[in-house]
């Protein structure tokens, strides 16, 4: 019959097992939203990859250059999907500069509107003295 070593997997399989997207139709509805190129095209989930393959990831913001280095078809611990790819290094730094500027960005904003639990008492008390 077969042999065990992949020569080939679906894209939407890949991304999943890589972990980049939680579910196999998130991936599948990525790839058909354009937001995962192969080999610098678009292209639909069912399309087989293979070592060697470049691919081009946008997901909330961020996106990834990536190499592919292996197959996998079973979703594995995160330490070894990252065994699975090589990211590039200029798409490395840009996305740990993005991921610092949106940290320093979110540092500075209030961090909640809703009043506290002591705040909640006051406006209690000044409504229910009218």
């Amino acid at each position: 019959m077969a042999t065990d070593v992949l020569t080939k997997q679906r894209l939407d399989t890949w991304l999943w097992a890589a972990r980049f997207f939680k579910t196999r139709r998130l991936a599948t509805e990525a790839i058909s939203g354009g937001k995962v190129h192969l080999n610098g095209q678009r292209t639909k989930p069912s399309k087989d990859v293979r070592i060697g393959d470049e691919l081009q990831i946008s997901k909330t913001g961020y996106s990834w250059e990536i190499n592919i280095l292996g197959l996998n078809t079973k979703r594995r611990p995160a330490k070894e999907a990252t065994l699975l790819y090589n990211e590039k290094e200029e798409s490395f730094n840009r996305r740990q500069a993005l991921i610092a500027l949106n940290k320093d960005m979110n540092a500075s904003a209030p961090q909640s509107e809703r009043p506290n639990k002591k705040q909640r008492r006051q406006i209690h008390r000044f409504k229910q003295s009218d």
